[in-house]
């Protein structure tokens, strides 16, 4: 099939796919709030009349929170068989003050960057839903039919947290399976440069009061001879970092890490990421984190632990002086590789309860939960297709990144369906998702249609 007339209709198709997403973006699919429930689920309407309007079959899934839609094509059981992910609820809009238009009324701007799609969920994630979308027309309507078997699969709770989306892969598991899942809810690297993430760090929490006197104390009658929680907990916390080195002190923190392959330290290396940049936009000088890694390691493949609220005692005006009862700490730790969250959460807890002082006790909050990294299957020949499917289209080196962060959804399509996910998305770091004046570069709009037209073409040969 030929590639170059999908490119050329995606190019003269570009003003109309962008006047269906501006119609897509006019509905204020809000999924945290109730007040919002009938626009999700226009929202989900919209999304099955589009994919009808190509000759999709598609139709609205109920869930106890927002609706599912789930589409499919492609009859030949010998053809590669994708499942492509995307969201279809925003974030909500506050504060609305700092917005310079009505975030639900989408609109072109010029910047110094290029043009703009201005508005609630052009990049999070309508606008790289449609990418994948528009590809799928414009392939359609030049050869008459798309080069394998697709499901759509497209969520309305991703903002509010997913409730419903294990029950629904776990109901519907057989009809999700493919051969590969596609998620396109991530950015580029930096700007004008292809990304495939190839991990994602896990996430474990927990939170633990330190509890020493049974009454708030006079800080006159018991300073001194008096355990004081806040000071325990100080030296407990400094005691989870080595000063010299900026590792995490626990005894088998790293168990499960694994340093990162050389090739992909020099796509990393000239990926075009500008530390300075990165450091200078927050206030910092300097990073701060573990000596003999570069930003982008410590960002992407290095575990962290770290401290997220610290409070007790007195935090009215003024001052009071007592010798406090209680002490409270919340913590995070981003997992990298093979972690074990479960077996780390058990390390961090002895190195805590070991450190305790007479007269000290810990009570740890059980109601948190923990989930693994997760880690793309790069010896699958897809994601090498991928790559130079990317590379040819931005004229550049596609490059495999890391994330910092999770995205949920991944661990479940391989701990449910038993899927690989590969994640191309054209965001940029300054689209502003979740914050007032949310953009989408038309040029990641255009260049993503024509992406993943090429990624199409580059997995079904």
């Amino acid at each position: 099939m030929s590639l170059d007339a999908v490119l050329n209709k995606i190019d003269s198709g570009l003003p109309t796919a962008i006047d269906r997403l501006m119609e897509f973006l006019r509905i204020p699919s809000i999924s945290t709030d109730p007040a919002y429930k009938e626009n999700v689920d226009n929202a989900a309407d919209w999304l099955v009349a589009d994919l009808q309007s190509m000759g999709i079959s598609a139709e609205k899934r109920p869930t106890p929170g927002h609706p599912m839609v789930v589409g499919r094509v492609g009859e030949d059981a010998d053809a590669p068989h994708l499942l492509f992910y995307g969201h279809y609820d925003v974030q909500p809009v506050d504060p609305l003050e700092l917005w310079n238009r009505d975030p639900f009324d989408p609109a072109l701007e010029e910047t110094e960057n290029g043009q703009v799609i201005r508005g609630r969920g052009a990049s999070d994630d309508k606008g790289q839903l449609m990418t994948f979308v528009e590809a799928c027309r414009a392939w359609k309507a030049v050869h008459g039919k798309l080069p394998c078997r697709i499901t759509f699969f497209f969520e309305g709770e991703e903002e509010s947290g997913s409730p419903s989306l294990v029950p629904f892969l776990e109901a519907h598991k057989d009809e999700l399976k493919a051969d590969l899942a596609l998620v396109c809810d991530t950015s580029m690297v930096s700007r004008g440069v292809p990304s495939i993430a190839s991990q994602l760090r896990g996430m474990l929490k927990d939170e633990f009061t330190i509890i020493g006197p049974r009454i708030d104390l006079h800080s006159g009658h018991y300073g001194g001879p008096g355990l004081n929680p806040l000071r325990e907990m100080s030296r407990i916390v400094a005691s989870f970092y080595d000063d010299e080195t900026g590792r995490v002190a626990v005894e088998g923190f790293y168990e499960g890490v694994h340093e990162v392959p050389a090739d992909q330290l020099r796509q990393w290396e000239n990926c075009g990421f500008d530390e300075a940049e990165y450091l200078n936009s927050v206030g910092y000088t300097q990073p701060h984190g573990e000596k003999g890694y570069s930003t982008l390691e410590q960002q992407w493949a290095r575990p962290t632990l770290e401290i997220n609220g610290l409070w007790g005692g007195y935090n009215g005006a003024g001052s009071k002086t007592v010798i406090p009862s209680e002490a409270h700490c919340k913590i995070t730790c981003r997992l990298v590789g093979d972690m074990d969250p479960d077996k780390l959460r058990d390390k961090i807890r002895k190195h805590v309860e070991d450190r305790l002082s007479p007269d000290a006790k810990v009570v740890w909050d059980n109601d948190l939960e923990g989930s693994p990294a997760s880690v793309m299957n790069l010896d699958r020949p897809e994601f090498e297709a991928a790559r130079g499917a990317l590379s040819d289209e931005w004229n550049r080196e596609a490059v495999f990144t890391g994330m910092g962060g999770s995205i949920p959804v991944v661990g479940y399509f391989t701990t449910v369906l038993g899927l690989d996910s590969m994640l191309v998305g054209f965001a940029n770091d300054d689209d502003a998702i979740h914050s007032p004046n949310e953009k989408y570069d038309v040029k990641s709009f255009h260049k993503g249609i024509r992406s993943w037209a090429r990624i199409l073409d580059a997995l079904t040969r």
